[in-house]
């Protein structure tokens, strides 16, 4: 974990006062835990902070920039500070950032609050976005995930993958599962993150995690170490190369869960994502075993909540069963999709996208709108709500309740 005490120096960028003239007198410098602390305060469910110079100090309200209570413009010597900071003694990220521009930390205040931390440069200076962990576990309730979910609990082995953009709710689902077996089952369980995100108290299993860089130089070494460690469970923070998906497969193989992520849109572009890693002479074997493997896949995406208070999640969740394994083995064709499976699937746990926004919006928590923006298929969707339209054009006051 970063702290701030003999923070290693970031070198500010050389300037000259025009004309020769004397240089103005720099503001005094922030003080990185008050300013991070008073902008916590400003507002109630911030999801990240943005210092970049050129700007005060943002936070982000359900996906859009906001005021963090100060004035005062950042300058360039303000953020590198703050990144300093924030780096703290971590020489591998301070090494990531000077070669490649941009690194990874987490950091947290004293007792409260911690972030996951990306610092990159820009126009030749330091620029920091800080994604706000919460503190308290969340919950399949508080996420208002499927119940279907509350079923990864009781496998035994597989892989389950949660997916979805940056910033869609991945980590927090992950948690709430991980969570839920910590309470519900007497396991060992090891978590490979970058960096660690949610702290796992031991509850009935014994709950070890490693961070990357500080506890293991890859997620491949480290999945590579867990099979001499008899975890039942293995949450492997992404499944980034080719070394990993085959080390994660190999476990859950092997009588291991196996949970990750993946920065796929959906089911199929996950399926295809994996698959494309390897050669094309070691594909049809790899199909095989993901379809013999895989239990779940859970798409996410985040959209804005019809009363305007923050967003929420809508879900697709692939499910193996004999249809969705046979596709995932021997590829899609016209009318044997897995988006065709799990429109079929309902009754096995299954749904798409477009079927939990249509659910959303006639239940009144998403505006027709948002839900055709967000659709996978905005032309099907719509002719499914056709009635609703119909209904809506008949009383007009339908489309304000």
């Amino acid at each position: 974990m970063s702290s701030p005490t003999n923070a290693p120096t970031i070198a500010p960028p050389t300037s000259r006062a025009p004309n020769g003239a004397a240089p103005a007198v720099a503001p005094a410098p922030f003080a990185t835990p008050p300013l991070l602390a008073a902008m916590l305060k400003t507002a109630t469910n911030i999801s990240d902070l943005f210092f970049t110079p050129g700007k005060p100090p943002l936070v982000e309200i359900g996906g859009k920039l906001a005021p963090a209570g100060m004035a005062r413009v950042l300058t360039s010597d303000d953020t590198r500070r703050i990144a300093s900071d924030l780096i703290g003694n971590n020489q591998h990220a301070l090494d990531n950032l000077k070669e490649f521009g941009s690194c990874d930390v987490s950091y947290s205040l004293p007792g409260t609050d911690r972030f996951r931390v990306n610092i990159f440069m820009q126009r030749g200076s330091c620029a920091v976005v800080m994604r706000v962990i919460p503190g308290k576990i969340p919950d399949f309730d508080s996420l208002n995930l499927p119940a279907e979910l509350k079923k990864i609990v009781e496998l035994r082995n597989g892989i389950v993958l949660v997916t979805g953009p940056t910033g869609s709710g991945k980590s927090s689902t992950l948690a709430a599962i991980i969570d839920r077996i910590n309470t519900e089952q007497s396991y060992h369980v090891l978590t490979i993150e970058d960096p660690i995100e949610f702290l796992h108290p031991h509850k009935n299993c014994i709950v070890n995690q490693r961070e990357l860089h500080s506890d293991t130089p890859s997620f491949a070494l480290a999945l590579r170490g867990a099979l001499r460690q008899a975890p039942k469970v293995i949450l492997v923070g992404e499944m980034r190369d080719k070394e990993t998906i085959e080390i994660a497969m190999e476990a859950a193989e092997t009588g291991h869960l196996v949970l990750s992520t993946l920065h796929t849109i959906d089911a199929s572009k996950t399926v295809e994502r994996i698959v494309g890693v390897f050669p094309m002479a070691e594909q049809h074997t790899l199909r095989t075993r993901l379809a013999k493997s895989f239990r779940y896949i859970v798409s996410q995406r985040l959209v804005p909540r019809k009363n305007g208070a923050g967003r929420m999640a809508i879900i697709e969740i692939l499910k193996s069963t004999l249809r969705t394994r046979e596709y995932v083995e021997k590829g899609e064709s016209d009318g044997k999709t897995l988006l065709d499976a799990m429109r079929v699937g309902e009754a096995e746990g299954m749904q798409s996208f477009d079927g939990d926004i249509e659910r959303l919006i006639r239940e009144g928590k998403l505006d027709m709108e948002t839900g055709l923006a967000y659709a996978t298929n905005p032309g099907n969707l719509q002719l499914d709500m056709s009635d609703l339209r119909l209904d809506a054009e008949a009383d007009p006051l339908l489309e304000t309740e």
